[in-house]
């Protein structure tokens, strides 16, 4: 008797799912959850939207950042065109028009609610800009802790360390918002829109497409990784650092950067080792190098301005000069370590940030041929883009560095 309510239990659970997400009159419906196939996307391309669950009746494309954020939608941006009417089926077309670069979002309505899918809307051909700007989709995937085999774990090794791998194509959970977008990353996608700023934007996976440094050094003046740039391949430590010793220009505006090299196998990414055990420290690259989280311990603390005098072109039209302070920064922190560039300079400086010896630098140095570096040495700099110190610091930084 005790079987048979086990089966009669899952018998209406299954149905009540299926009710859900049918349509059925009294049933109580799901928002539809909802991810493309391919991380980023060229004009002209089909885009294959995946509906996941819930099911979709009209679609909106909009260009994330392109409006204040309404509450509670940090992906909110200006419409591409009008909603379209969705074809019944797990598997929506959606044609990319001749749209700017940028980072866009799916809006998968149906009767309950609403499911958002970003991707990113890569140039025709990459160098139509001489800036380009690599979103951490990576990153994002990782953090993701979306349960898909229904274990009761998040399919993640943020949630177990038995994980050894995460799915590129998982919905995001938060209704689709990546994790953290918008304390890391909505920041910076809005200053550029009010600035007007052009640049290719990336995925990830597109710095595969980029075959060597030399290819990327000949498109690019200025490469900018904006957000938490955790998990990187072989292929874009290669094509970054090669970049860099031909006189490319990188402004890393988050901490913790090409700190892991990952393997993409099919739909999947494995982690398979810290970059600096295997003898590529990232400090030697980004100019410093994480440190530690804040352990939910140590607030987030202002910085104070050790470098005006070295890089008074950084702090032009700011207000600040030496041992001001500005902002509330930590998270995670970086640091120079003795592979960072001769030369480097602090620029500004939270002394014992997480406990003593463990202090955020902010830094930025020049090669014999020319490549200048940036690194914020915080997670949430760029997501701060907006307060107006800081505005005028990124605007600084991108008419110096994007020179070519």
């Amino acid at each position: 008797m005790g079987r048979n309510r086990f089966f009669l239990g899952v018998l209406v659970a299954l149905t009540l799912a299926a009710l859900q997400s049918s349509g059925v009159p009294g049933a109580t419906a799901t928002a539809p959850e909802c991810a493309f196939e391919l991380r980023s996307y060229a004009p002209g391309e089909i885009a294959i939207l995946v509906v996941w669950s819930g099911t979709g009746t009209t679609v909106r494309i909009d260009r994330v950042g392109h409006t204040a954020s309404r509450s509670g939608d940090p992906l909110a941006g200006a419409p591409t065109a009008p909603a379209a009417r969705v074809e019944s089926g797990r598997r929506v077309r959606v044609p990319i028009g001749d749209w700017p670069s940028g980072l866009y979002v799916a809006r998968l309505r149906g009767p309950g609610g609403e499911g958002l899918a970003p991707f990113v809307v890569r140039p025709r051909r990459l160098g139509e800009h001489r800036v380009a700007v690599v979103l951490p989709t990576n990153t994002w995937q990782a953090y993701n802790l979306r349960d898909v085999d229904g274990n009761g774990v998040g399919d993640s090794w943020y949630a177990h360390s038995g994980v050894a791998s995460v799915d590129l194509e998982r919905p995001y959970l938060d209704q689709g918002v990546p994790p953290r977008f918008r304390g890391y990353d909505r920041g910076f996608l809005r200053w550029l829109a009010l600035h007007g700023a052009k640049a290719d934007f990336l995925a990830d996976d597109d710095l595969g497409r980029a075959g060597t440094g030399d290819w990327l050094a000949r498109r690019y003046d200025l490469i900018v990784f904006p957000g938490h740039e955790e998990y990187v391949t072989t292929h874009a430590y290669d094509v970054i650092e090669r970049f860099r010793d031909l006189g490319g220009n990188l402004a890393f505006l988050s901490a913790n950067n090409f700190f892991y090299r990952v393997e993409r196998r099919g739909r999947l990414l494995f982690k398979t080792g810290k970059w600096r055990d295997l003898g590529r420290a990232e400090a030697a690259l980004v100019g410093v190098q994480y440190v530690d989280w804040n352990r939910n311990r140590y607030p987030n603390q202002a910085y104070t301005v050790t470098g005006a005098a070295q890089a008074r072109w950084l702090f032009d039209g700011t207000r600040l000069s030496d041992g001001d302070s500005f902002g509330h920064y930590g998270i995670e922190i970086d640091a120079r370590t003795p592979r960072s560039p001769r030369g480097i300079k602090v620029l500004a400086r939270i002394g014992d940030a997480f406990g003593p010896g463990k202090s955020a630098e902010m830094t930025y140095y020049e090669t014999a041929r020319g490549a200048k570096v940036f690194a914020a040495g915080v997670m949430n700099f760029g997501g701060s883009a907006l307060w107006p110190d800081v505005s005028r610091m990124i605007e600084n930084i991108w008419r110096r560095l994007a020179a070519p």
